[in-house]
């Protein structure tokens, strides 16, 4: 199956035909458009809180009646089934009606978090063919002639403009037909974009977030924002579970601390970042109504585990994915994470191979490429074939790009990313064996290494390291010696560059930015000695 937009994108489906419907008939996916699906938890409990936000909170007839406002302005700029609408607002109510408005009229959602650069929101619209733009007065000057709907404070509000607005029939469309596109967080590259219908988004994803919160009340707390890869957790959450969205907007450790006291989630949800950044917030707050924290978005270092479950008293939940549908987690038993352990994969989200470079299994217990193919995996990738044939099977498998093996029990270990390596001398180091070692440094607040350029060797490893407030910092040498003498670090893994930061730079996702910190530390060891060859701090 191949969808084409209003204006020409082409959206093929790469998993055959004969998978897709299996899932269906085996009731693993609803075949069942999203706007359907959550008009059912409105007819549940229609009093039940859905949001809360800057606003307050917002109960799910409320925000029904907010959709509906919503798809009678899309309608009024003319837009309806196969158009893709991009959606660049800021976390909270009119973020969510809009796109459940959009999944209403059968139109596909592109939203695009609201902290992307200028030169990034313009390449995802125009790639996207997007037929218009909705966003708020804050980003509408940078979007030049491109079709708008700048939504304005109270305009979705009940006695706002839009009150006596006609809303439009839903559309009804085929849940085999895309419903959002997920926006990559950038974070080594320009951000790509994944088709998803609406069967993997209420199916395969639908089961991850079911399998991650259960089926009691959920309260999701969720300062990752919601139109990242991971954020849209919280919009299947709703969906599915009929969770209420606890939405702090920007990012601020105490305010989310807060949150936990104020509006007594069940779930805190957000990048290893995020987490540790709140559990080192020195305030004192009830958080007795948490059941887990939820990590996700970047590796869980064992530190930041321990941290939050000292801070929290409460079990870490570790996710392993990525935006092309790839889902493992160890909710089954957080207790026993491991670092580098990524779980336990489901077959109702997505199963789990690990293969040789020339696509064939490899024996239990031995390094491969991780695919992944089920339910939750997307259609392809949008506007970029040459993508999908280097990262899909002839069966429609995710080629990860990540190195990893299956224990005898299923129990999926990944290694580290193919794609994120050091090759030294055309020798392969992986970064993340040098990252979980330095962050068991006692003086450390965060780490991760990059390659820097070198003359000789072509690329070499640099650790860009943030050390606690308050403690006295190590030295290049210090951290060296810790690498060696207390983790047992191969020598021939050593970093070689050290860069010392206040903090490491986010992205707009929450996630450490790589391409950023690559650039910085480039320009930090520009004609540095290695610090084997003497002191660099």
């Amino acid at each position: 199956m191949t969808w084409t937009s209003s204006a020409g994108l082409a959206l093929p489906d790469l998993v055959p035909a004969e998978p897709r419907a299996r899932w269906v008939r085996e009731g693993v996916c609803p075949g069942r458009d999203l706007y359907s699906l959550f008009l059912d938890t409105v007819r549940e409990d229609p009093a039940r809180e859905a949001i809360v936000d800057a606003h307050g909170g917002l109960d799910r007839a409320g925000l029904a009646a907010w959709v509906g406002r919503a798809a009678a302005a899309l309608t009024a700029h003319g837009r309806g089934e196969r158009d893709v609408i991009a959606v660049l607002l800021p976390d909270g109510r009119d973020a969510i009606a809009v796109e459940l408005a959009i999944a209403a009229l059968g139109a596909v959602a592109l939203p695009i978090p609201y902290g992307r650069s200028r030169p990034d929101v313009l390449s995802l619209v125009d790639r996207s063919r997007a037929a218009l733009v909705v966003t708020d007065p804050g980003r509408a000057d940078e979007l030049g002639e491109r079709p708008l709907w700048c939504v304005g404070a109270g305009d979705l509000i009940p006695e706002g403009p839009l009150a006596r607005a006609g809303v439009p029939e839903p559309a009804r469309p085929d849940s085999a037909s895309p419903a959002r596109i997920l926006v990559s967080s950038g974070s080594e590259g320009a951000p790509g974009m994944v088709a998803y219908s609406h069967d993997a988004m209420a199916g395969g994803r639908g089961n991850y977030a079911r399998a991650l919160l259960g089926t009691d009340p959920v309260r999701a707390l969720i300062p990752v924002p919601l139109a990242s890869s991971f954020g849209s957790l919280g919009l299947v959450s709703l969906i599915r579970l009929g969770a209420t969205l606890i939405v702090p907007g920007r990012f601020d450790p105490t305010e989310v601390l807060r949150s936990i006291e104020r509006h007594r989630p069940t779930h805190l949800i957000g990048v290893p970042t995020m987490l540790r950044r709140v559990a080192l917030v020195a305030e004192t707050v009830d958080a007795s109504s948490l059941r887990a924290l939820v990590a996700s978005g970047a590796p869980l270092h064992q530190d930041v585990r321990d941290l939050c479950r000292r801070r929290f008293d409460r079990p870490v939940i570790n996710v392993y994915g990525s935006t092309d549908g790839v889902n493992c987690h160890t909710a089954h038993d957080p207790d026993g994470w491991e670092p580098g352990m990524a779980g336990r994969p489901a077959p109702e989200v997505a199963r789990i191979r690990v293969c040789d470079r020339a696509g064939n299994p490899v024996p239990t217990g031995e390094v491969g490429e991780i695919l992944a193919r089920g339910p939750m995996t997307p259609l392809c990738h949008v506007a970029d074939p040459a993508l999908d044939a280097r990262g899909r099977t002839a069966q429609g498998w995710v080629r990860t790009g990540d190195a990893g093996r299956l224990d005898a029990d299923g129990t999926l270990w990944v290694v580290d990313r193919l794609r994120r390596t050091v090759i030294r001398g055309g020798v392969t180091l992986f970064p993340s064996e040098v990252e979980r070692a330095l962050a068991a440094h006692p003086a450390l607040a965060e780490a991760q290494c990059v390659p820097v350029p070198d003359p000789d060797l072509g690329e070499r490893m640099c650790a860009c390291v943030c050390p606690l407030p308050g403690v006295d910092p190590p030295t290049s040498r210090d951290l060296l010696l810790h690498l060696r003498d207390r983790q047992g670090m191969d020598v021939r893994a050593l970093p070689e560059h050290v860069v010392f930061l206040p903090a490491l730079p986010l992205g707009p996702t929450g996630k450490t930015c790589t391409s950023t910190l690559t650039r910085m530390a480039a320009d930090a060891v520009r004609d540095r000695p290695t610090v084997l060859s003497g002191e660099t701090r």
